[in-house]
């Protein structure tokens, strides 16, 4: 029987690479209910022999039993030991039955094999390193691998890319338990950006860096701290002192995206962040994002996250926002 605290477990077994690992035992294995009460419960669980010989040296004793598996809220695979390797019967045993149960998965990096093993990835779309992709694709043929994007939430199944990318999925799991303020608190003790869009490309698409290619990042951050502005791609691309033409041609290299799909994207998150910890009402939120009026905001906004403003609001106000409410006076 599951308890209210939500259990998060990972698997590990021998040879596994240790950064992957390590990267749950930060955002889920640290005792945060400053941020959000209750945390997470961790556990971590060796597979097959004990103790658990990791990679680069590492030895992992006093793993909880197997017995836990069963109460898992969310499993997470960090990665295989060697992809060319078919999985171990009892890893993908593990992985099939937390599947079958209803468990949440989420796989980093190469996991992503263990998984496609499992049969849970069948006709789902998922990502994996970019470096593995092709061999995932003719391994798998019923997976519909994209090598494109960060990571990947298909119903419950989370597939990551590279190590960087288990962070970013990680961080989406908490922005999905307890809302983008907590998720953006988080990812600064971690100082690493607060939200990155798992539609953003991984990083192999990026062109090799270059001082003269620092004007992109340099623009991204004056348009974030402008967007209450009418700001257009012509606007952005005198902004960065390029024709309209290259800055198209840099977003769509660099971020997989236009310069006005990117702006909207931007103004639609801090919208979500100003639903969820302020008490602003809609059209001064659509004034400070950039969206003119408020019935442009709720069509754009209804139109990406799939609710209205008003409905993400209710759905995301936690408990001790609506006890403050209640204690406010009446106007």
């Amino acid at each position: 029987m599951r308890s209210a605290v939500h259990h998060v477990v990972m698997v590990v077994s021998a040879g596994m690479p240790i950064f992957e690992a390590a990267v749950p035992c930060e955002v889920f294995g640290i005792d945060r209910s400053d941020l959000a009460s209750p945390w997470y419960r961790f556990s971590v669980v060796g597979i097959g022999a004990d103790p658990v010989a990791l990679a680069a040296g590492f030895t992992l004793t006093g793993s909880d039993t197997l017995d836990v598996l069963d109460r898992a809220d969310t499993l997470i695979v960090p990665a295989c030991t060697n992809i060319h390797d078919q999985p171990p019967t009892d890893q993908v045993a593990v992985v099939r039955a937390a599947y079958e149960r209803g468990t949440r998965i989420l796989s980093i990096c190469s996991g992503a094999f263990l998984l496609a093993a499992a049969g849970v990835l069948d006709g789902r779309r998922a990502t994996t390193h970019w470096m593995h992709a092709d061999e995932m694709a003719r391994r798998y043929p019923a997976v519909r691998v994209d090598p494109s994007v960060l990571y990947v939430d298909d119903d419950n199944v989370i597939t990551s890319a590279g190590t960087a990318a288990g962070i970013d999925a990680c961080l989406h799991l908490v922005r999905m338990d307890h809302g983008a303020a907590v998720a953006a608190e988080l990812a600064r003790r971690l100082v690493i950006p607060p939200h990155r869009d798992g539609g953003q490309a991984q990083y192999h698409r990026l062109p090799p860096a270059k001082v003269s290619d620092d004007w992109l990042g340099q623009l991204l951050d004056w348009a974030t701290n402008n967007l209450h502005e009418p700001l257009t791609t012509t606007d952005l691309a005198a902004r960065a002192q390029v024709s309209v033409r290259t800055l198209e041609r840099r977003f769509a290299t660099t971020l997989n995206t236009s310069p006005l799909r990117w702006l909207l994207e931007q103004r639609i998150r801090q919208a979500q962040q100003l639903l969820e910890t302020s008490d602003l009402p809609v059209d001064r939120i659509s004034s400070r994002c950039g969206f003119g009026t408020p019935a442009s905001l709720r069509a754009h906004f209804t139109r990406t996250v799939g609710v209205p403003p008003t409905a993400y609001r209710r759905t995301f106000r936690t408990p001790s926002d609506d006890r403050r409410d209640a204690l406010q006076p009446t106007r």
